[in-house]
């Protein structure tokens, strides 16, 4: 038996959604202005889109039914009214795709670590580093960061000769990726990431805001993996830690670290 178009219609939807909705959990967000930073203007374009979406298929669906009932195709339909509505470009790219997630990744990233453009401010950049973040909010996306070699990129724009907000977005974005995602957990470790991550937390002079997504890209970078743990430990020990060894799978023991994290750049700043 035939797909009808009904179907293929639904099941194009049913990928677009599902494609756009799947967010991984969060172990820790301390990002109180998520909602507000990206406020509410994005999700009102994707419920328009997706109204627009179903009603296109709903229409040209019910149109067909003349057709698949049997009926003459020569037979008007019975409300001119009704015709189905032509797709306009955003639906288009709904249903037959715009640029891939990797275009828009290697292009979020291009602008971010751009610095001879004049034309591109810093609020570009900074826009261009949220729209990254949101993108590896997927697992599939934050995974090919590494055949897209945006992990060198990322991890330059920690470096103090930067903004701090450039720092900021570019620490939020590490603690995106490697949540809850050991492959990107491997890389981190692998590229280097944690030592500048741990100096960034433990420094007194750094802006509280820098400090703090620093310890959030610790803490999931660290949470369920052994190995990142550990470099974790060593490195706060060079900075007067203990160095006891930590259980990675321990979240208490995990939260005692971030604590500790959280209150040795002021402890420093208080006795300076």
């Amino acid at each position: 038996m035939g797909v009808s178009r009904r179907q293929c219609l639904i099941w194009s939807i049913e990928k677009f959604l599902g494609d756009s909705a799947s967010p991984r959990p969060y172990i820790e967000d301390q990002d109180e202005d998520r909602n507000q930073r990206r406020g509410e203007a994005a999700n009102i374009s994707m419920d328009r889109n997706l109204n627009n979406l179903l009603k296109w298929s709903i229409e040209n669906s019910s149109s067909n039914n003349s057709t698949v009932n049997g009926s003459s195709d020569n037979t008007p339909p019975a409300n001119p009214a009704s015709a189905p509505s032509n797709l306009t470009p955003e639906l288009m790219s709904a249903l037959f795709g715009g640029p891939s997630d990797a275009e828009l990744m290697k292009a979020a990233m291009a602008v971010v670590t751009s610095t001879d453009d004049p034309s591109i401010t810093l609020e570009d950049r900074l826009t261009a580093f949220d729209n990254f973040e949101q993108l590896i909010e997927s697992l599939d996306n934050a995974n090919n960061m590494e055949p897209l070699a945006l992990w060198t990129p990322l991890l330059s724009m920690l470096a103090p000769e930067h903004d701090d907000e450039l720092r900021r977005m570019a620490a939020w974005c590490v603690g995106t990726a490697v949540q809850n995602n050991a492959a990107s957990q491997e890389r981190l470790l692998a590229m280097g990431g944690i030592p500048p991550l741990v100096a960034i937390a433990t420094n007194a002079d750094e802006k509280e805001a820098v400090r703090r997504k620093a310890v959030y890209a610790l803490s999931s970078a660290v949470r369920n993996y052994q190995p990142a743990m550990d470099v974790a430990v060593e490195e706060l020990a060079k900075k007067g830690g203990d160095g006891t060894k930590v259980d990675a799978m321990n979240m208490v023991a995990v939260d005692d670290v971030m604590t500790e994290l959280r209150t040795m750049a002021a402890d420093r700043k208080a006795h300076s």
